[in-house]
């Protein structure tokens, strides 16, 4: 079920159905990158129908789905989601790429020409089925930082699907002054997915407003000329995308992160940020940042 909200922003009221919150889920449950097992019990999947798929390149597509009302979860969660296989189910982690106020479900996700799941879920169609998890989780929620005044979400390839939930989540506008989406990849055309995701919003009537007062949009390049270019870590230690966005140096007083990406970058700023004296958030004790590795990145 679901049910509606007021929340004043901006001078305005937004109202929206949004799922009710899950409770926090313990921080021992990490669920494997692939799994194929006889003995999963399949009434621990929802299943849904495609809705849609669009390829954005050779390596990127993404796909909606319909939407069990009992599936609820936090924006920035993932689930296990996949297909039934000989009557077995191969799964994968995937973050949520929609907002728990959506009725539809959206991922984002890699293409693997030999990969167990991808290199059949890139093949399905409109009416097609696939299995969701029962339950989310995934450390990528507002309450697992310590209150701060910027946010940045930091992000390569499909890693940016947690973030393609939260910059919907209106709560997240509340929390923060100011919130920074960078998305790191290799070539312009893989950038395609999150620059129409953020010109759509910016055109929506709900947060159009708060985009254009909150949000900075940063893509990133590192193997072709483009107007932003270079890895996620040498712009914050250079403090070129806080010259590139006209905002201040990295600063632990007010700044707080979270991370999805691949498993170089993502271990290149967790060593950085704790040089720092960043700390690392959980569902126990919140922190300056967060991390998330559990989603398909290759």
């Amino acid at each position: 079920m679901t049910r509606h909200f007021h929340s004043a922003i901006a001078g305005k009221t937004l109202r929206r159905r949004v799922g009710h919150r899950a409770p926090p889920v313990p921080e021992r449950f990490v669920p494997p990158r692939l799994t194929q097992d006889k003995q999963v019990n399949m009434s621990a999947f929802h299943r849904e129908k495609v809705l849609s798929v669009r390829h954005w390149t050779d390596s990127l597509f993404s796909f909606t789905a319909t939407r069990s009302s009992g599936f609820r979860f936090l924006n920035g969660q993932f689930a296990m989601i996949g297909l039934e296989i000989e009557g077995r189910p191969l799964l994968r982690a995937y973050s949520m790429a929609s907002a728990n106020h959506e009725e539809s479900l959206e991922f984002f996700s890699i293409k693997v020409a030999d990969g167990p799941l991808t290199s059949r879920l890139q093949k399905i169609q409109e009416g097609d089925t696939i299995l969701v998890g029962r339950k989310a989780t995934g450390t990528l929620i507002a309450d697992n930082l310590i209150p701060g005044e910027r946010l940045l979400l930091l992000s390569t390839g499909t890693g940016l699907a947690p973030f393609a939930s939260l910059i919907k989540d209106p709560d997240i506008y509340e929390r923060y002054e100011r919130i920074v989406l960078v998305h790191g990849c290799r070539q312009v055309s893989e950038l395609a997915y999150g620059e129409q995701l953020v010109a759509r919003l910016r055109d929506d009537d709900l947060f159009g407003e708060l985009l254009a007062d909150k949000l900075v949009y940063y893509p990133t390049v590192t193997r072709e000329p483009f107007r932003n270019r270079g890895r996620i870590t040498d712009l914050i230690t250079s403090n070129r995308l806080f010259d590139d966005i006209c905002q201040s140096p990295l600063d632990i007083a007010t700044d707080r992160i979270m991370m999805c990406g691949s498993p170089a970058m993502l271990e290149e700023l967790r060593a950085m940020f704790m040089s720092r004296d960043f700390a690392e958030g959980n569902h126990s004790e919140p922190g300056h940042f967060v991390i998330e590795k559990a989603f398909v990145e290759r």
